[in-house]
C-alpha cells in the first residue's frame, strides 16, 4: 500500500506542501513554490507555470524570504520526494533557454541549479541539450527540441531520465547520489514553462 502524502513537512525551516516517501508512489503532484521564485519569475495557471520577465520585479519589492533564489532565475516545486519512482512532464516549446531537474530541498539559494552537487539537471540553450551532474556539463547530442519533455525520477536507484513525452522515448539517464529528499527544480531565462504533474510512471518507454 502506498504511503500517504504528509502535508506540511518542515525542512530547513520551511513548510513544504507535501512529502512523498515510504513505499513507491507514482503520482507526485506539485505546484511551483512562489516563496522560492527569483524576482524575474512570475507564476501562472495556479502556480503550475512560470514565465520569465526581462526586467522582473524590483528585488526590494519582493517579500523577503530566505527560501527565495537571490541571483539566478530559479524556482522549486513544493513537494519533496524521498523514495520511489515518479514522473512529471514540462511543456517547453515557449522557451529557448531553461533547465529542468531535481535539487535537494536545502540547495543553496545563491547559486543556479546544475552548478553544484545538490542538483541534477538537464539544460537547453543555443538549441543544444546538456546534462549537469556535480556541476559538470555533458553534451547530449541528437536530442532535438521536443515541445514537451518528461522527467522520470527513480529515487531509490539514483537515476533521473529525460523523456521525449510525444514519442515516449527515453533520451538520456543520469546517475545521482541522493542523500536527502529532493524537489522538482526549474531555471528559466526566456519565455515560459508549464508543468504537468499527477501522472503515472510510463511503463512503455523506449530508448536509453
Amino acid at each position: 500500500m502506498a504511503a500517504p502524502m504528509l502535508r506540511g513537512l518542515a525542512w530547513r525551516g520551511r513548510a513544504l506542501r507535501g512529502w512523498v516517501g515510504g513505499a513507491p508512489r507514482r503520482d507526485i503532484t506539485f505546484k511551483l513554490d512562489e516563496r522560492t521564485a527569483h524576482s524575474t519569475l512570475d507564476l501562472f495557471k495556479q502556480d503550475t507555470g512560470v514565465v520569465y520577465r526581462v526586467l522582473g520585479i524590483d528585488p526590494t519589492k519582493v517579500p523577503r524570504n530566505p527560501e527565495r533564489f537571490r541571483d539566478w532565475a530559479v524556482v522549486l516545486g513544493d513537494t519533496a520526494v524521498g523514495a520511489g519512482r515518479h514522473y512529471w512532464e514540462v511543456t517547453v516549446k515557449r522557451s529557448q533557454q531553461f533547465r529542468l531537474g531535481v535539487a535537494n530541498v536545502d540547495v543553496s539559494r545563491d547559486g543556479c541549479i546544475g552548478t553544484d552537487e545538490q542538483s541534477w539537471v538537464f539544460a537547453f540553450a543555443q538549441r543544444r541539450w546538456q546534462a549537469f551532474v556535480g556541476g559538470e556539463a555533458m553534451p547530449l547530442p541528437s536530442v532535438g527540441q521536443p515541445e514537451r519533455v518528461g522527467l522520470l525520477l527513480d529515487y531509490d536507484a539514483g537515476r533521473l531520465s529525460l523523456v521525449d513525452a510525444g514519442w515516449r522515448r527515453c533520451l538520456h539517464t543520469l546517475s545521482a547520489d541522493f542523500r536527502s529528499p529532493v524537489v522538482p527544480a526549474f531555471a528559466l531565462w526566456d519565455g515560459e514553462l508549464l508543468t504537468h504533474s499527477g501522472l503515472n510512471v510510463p511503463e512503455d518507454l523506449t530508448g536509453d
